[in-house]
């Protein structure tokens, strides 16, 4: 078997994607973060003390977007063309979705991915003195559209 991030030598490289011409691509990505009851509740009405949960997460997620490279040693400066952060507040919590597009090189899984669990961190620093129990779960890959490998959507 072949490792694309691996040279001869078993050494870790980033992968030269100089030779490929960009193609619009897009990725979706979606978490959850569980919330107590009482935490939901001052969601729904506003009242968390820290502020607008949403908003502050909706923009660190599109600001660890943009970002992505600097966190993973290997993936790819690239241009970020459009993120969009959609969170939904639950019975249980907050639903996190990342939605990224790109016209460049390589895809942008891994940005949609980190847009979703900076965005989901954000949620738990807003609340966590509300409460401690606050976690996050199921990141995940939804989606992606456009490169090489073509179109692939979570069953």
């Amino acid at each position: 078997m072949t490792f694309t991030h691996l040279d001869d030598a078993g050494h870790a490289r980033m992968v030269d994607v100089t030779g490929k011409q960009p193609t619009v691509r897009e990725a979706v990505a979606e978490g959850h973060v569980r919330c107590a009851a009482h935490v939901v509740a001052a969601l729904r009405s506003g009242d968390v003390p820290k502020g607008d949960v949403l908003a502050v997460a909706r923009v660190a997620g599109i600001a660890a977007a943009k970002r992505t490279a600097e966190l993973l040693p290997l993936a790819h400066v690239i241009g970020v063309h459009g993120v969009v952060v959609d969170l939904t507040v639950t019975d249980d919590g907050v639903d996190v979705r990342a939605t990224v597009r790109t016209a460049d090189r390589t895809g942008v899984e891994m940005e949609a991915l980190t847009a979703v669990s900076v965005a989901a961190l954000a949620v738990v620093d807003m609340v966590k003195g509300m409460d401690k129990g606050t976690s996050i779960a199921e990141v995940r890959l939804v989606a992606k559209s456009g490169g090489r490998s073509g179109d692939w959507r979570r069953e």
